[in-house]
């Protein structure tokens, strides 16, 4: 737990890449593997990673050596994958057919886990079943293993400046705060432009959600709908009459993204050295080829350091790269397109409040901070709020101030 100024708890969590299991659950895949004469075992192993790699298991180990109550050792090797339904009925592929036979080789079929430890324990649990590898984590982003009281605090501060711009008269809408961490300066902050006041959402297209409202009392009191919450109803402007200005991709990450790139045209004008031109802007750096002359020319953060690349002759290439190191805070978890937008920017941390269980891309449907094959990589953190707190955030909306009210519903799949 972790204390705000007004010393409310809020928890901050850190999502990690993959779904997390209990380390004596891990889920398992069959393998057929079979006892093996070590001095065969160089000639079987390489044979093996030539014809069957082992592609989707890396982290497991071929060999595995177990020692015996005799005190002799025992050689075991993985030949191939095996069916779910642990019978001896599978195709085994001819290749190692033919090793089999051989070396003969008596098969049989045992459980390796299906994926990589994220963490020691979740290794220790693992090799039980059969050697893995574990690999810590090689980078190291602040937050990632702990927040200090003062970082906390800086947390709950933009997001609840976050959660004060998502309130929109009496709809909810999501909104981004961009934050420079090195300064603590509020790069843009903005809400989701895809719907405007004089283009009413059709709520018959949303009528699958209606366990998407709040409400008040049973009164006749305005109910608080999400369903102008763009991330969580991506598809929702489809049948929406068009608006002027307003655009359906519009979702309040990628318009604090446009924000944050007008700011920088303002603050670094000079349509000569723009960011597209950079990479020949420096021929005579030491990089050895413009695509990694431009990540050493823009990817750092110390100023003075870029600075030092150009001799002081060209002040505006300081401009930063995109949203490079920048935090963004999200009222709620961000869908597949605005995720990836900030994999493109560069974002270094994702924070977020309210799950997004219809189309989150980070924790709740997908987990795109680990797809491995992105050339960019970001933490993501949950924000988890205190129950009193979201009640009057939320109920401030509606009730106009009566906190003692309690939302009845929220969207299905959000827990407080």
């Amino acid at each position: 737990m972790n204390n705000c100024e007004d010393q409310e708890s809020w928890e901050i969590v850190h999502i990690p890449d993959k779904p997390p299991f209990p380390p004596h659950q891990q889920p398992t895949v069959n393998v057929y593997a079979a006892v093996i004469d070590p001095k065969h075992a160089n000639t079987l192993i390489r044979k093996l990673n030539q014809i069957l790699p082992l592609e989707n298991l890396r982290h497991v180990k071929r060999v595995r050596k177990q020692h015996l109550d005799e005190g002799s050792t025992q050689l075991s090797v993985i030949l191939c994958l095996a069916g779910e339904n642990n019978s001896q009925v599978d195709i085994i592929p001819q290749e190692v057919v033919g090793l089999i036979d051989s070396h003969q080789l008596d098969t049989f079929i045992t459980k390796v886990c299906r994926y990589a430890p994220l963490s020691k324990e979740e290794w220790v649990e693992q090799c039980k079943l059969w050697p893995t590898s574990f690999h810590p984590p090689t980078y190291n982003i602040s937050g990632i293993t702990g927040f200090s009281q003062e970082e906390s605090q800086l947390v709950c501060k933009f997001m609840k400046l976050a959660l004060d711009l998502a309130k929109s008269k009496w709809q909810m809408v999501n909104a981004a705060v961009i934050v420079d961490p090195s300064t603590n300066e509020v790069i843009a902050r903005t809400c989701d432009q895809v719907y405007s006041c004089s283009c009413p959402i059709n709520h018959e297209v949303t009528k699958n959600h209606d366990n998407m409202l709040l409400n008040s009392s049973a009164t006749e009191e305005p109910k608080l709908s999400f369903d102008g919450v763009s991330c969580l109803n991506p598809w929702g402007w489809s049948n929406q009459k068009s608006c002027d200005s307003w655009h359906p991709l519009r979702h309040a990450a990628i318009v604090a993204i446009e924000d944050s790139a007008a700011r920088d045209r303002n603050l670094f004008p000079g349509g000569q050295h723009d960011l597209a031109e950079i990479d020949h802007v420096e021929p005579a750096l030491t990089s050895p080829s413009p695509k990694k002359q431009k990540t050493i020319s823009m990817d750092v953060n110390d100023l003075e350091e870029l600075n030092s690349h150009t001799n002081g002759c060209h002040p505006e290439l300081s401009r930063p790269y995109l949203c490079t190191g920048y935090d963004i805070y999200l009222v709620w978890e961000p869908c597949a397109m605005c995720a990836m937008a900030l994999v493109h920017q560069r974002i270094k941390r994702i924070f977020y409040a309210y799950p997004n269980p219809t189309a989150g891309a980070l924790g709740s449907v997908h987990r795109l901070q680990g797809e491995k094959s992105l050339n960019h990589h970001y933490a993501v953190f949950k924000v988890l709020l205190p129950r009193e707190s979201l009640n009057r955030g939320i109920m401030s909306l509606v009730s106009k101030g009566d906190h003692a009210k309690k939302p009845s519903n929220m969207p299905h799949g959000v827990s407080l």
